[in-house]
């Protein structure tokens, strides 16, 4: 219920104020059904704009520390929302307590519910976009359901030239027809799989967000910037699995390295408006 009163009385009307978001594709979001949605993430506000235009409810997993008790009035307003609009608590601390929150995460799915994954992990510190990190793929992989990739422009604070005012420009929203990856799904275990299906997810989303793609994870990323250095590693490439063989469908043999995306592989998309 309070993910509905929030949804609808509050990001809602701030999100078409201030973002006035146009959504491509709205249609592939089935109306029923469990999905997993995922994202470019270059801004906070995606946290609040996605569910905005998503007509049915979306999950995001977050980080346990957020619901633990305890710390001051801030904390304890974060843990007491999070909460009630029912997120969920993921513990990345590994061993059986990871596990347990997985069987959490696993469960929106099961219910036949949406969950919604920024799969980089974190916010990019540039705009670009990052590695993905292969959880996600093990996560549709274990529990079976489609993905739903989603590219995400504009939503970081600009600035005027002359008195430097900040403010947005109108978010734009491509959402990808539902992806299926399970003719890998008997492959779930094997490393060089959750690579490759991660790889064609976060292209997925490249060829809606329209970024120039950076083959390393956004978190080392920050690290090096954090230490003042540059990550030699962080090499920029057309999309996501570039030069990397496709695995083997589990009972087919192998296919070549992956070709980059063809310049026109956006689909073309119906244009709505939310703030109509």
């Amino acid at each position: 219920m309070f993910y509905w009163i929030f949804k609808w009385s509050l990001f809602l009307p701030v999100v078409r104020l201030v973002w006035r978001p146009q959504v491509t594709g709205r249609e592939n979001v089935p109306e029923s059904g469990p999905a997993i949605v995922v994202c470019n993430h270059t801004s906070a506000v995606e946290t609040f704009i996605v569910p905005a235009v998503i007509p049915r409810r979306l999950t995001f997993p977050a980080k346990a520390e957020l619901f633990a008790e305890g710390g001051g009035p801030a904390k304890r307003l974060v843990a007491w929302f999070l909460t009630v609009v029912g997120q969920v608590p993921m513990d990345r601390s590994g061993g059986r307590a990871s596990a347990g929150s997985m069987d959490s995460v696993l469960q929106v799915l099961k219910n036949g519910e949406l969950l919604a994954i920024f799969p980089e992990g974190t916010r990019s510190p540039d705009g670009r976009l990052y590695k993905g990190k292969t959880g996600v793929a093990r996560l549709v992989l274990q529990a079976r359901v489609p993905i739903i990739p989603i590219g995400i422009r504009d939503t970081r604070v600009q600035r005027t030239r002359r008195f430097n005012i900040p403010y947005y420009r109108r978010a734009k929203i491509a959402i990808g027809a539902p992806i299926d990856f399970d003719r890998y799904a008997a492959a779930a275990s094997d490393r060089n799989v959750l690579r490759y299906v991660t790889d064609e997810i976060m292209a997925a989303v490249q060829a809606r967000s329209g970024q120039e793609y950076v083959d390393a994870y956004g978190a080392s990323v920050k690290a090096a910037l954090a230490d003042g250095r540059e990550l030699a590693s962080a090499v920029v490439v057309a999309r996501p699995g570039l030069g990397r063989p496709v695995p083997p469908v589990p009972g087919t043999p192998s296919e070549p390295a992956h070709p980059p995306l063809p310049a026109d592989s956006t689909p073309a998309e119906t244009v709505e408006d939310v703030t109509t």
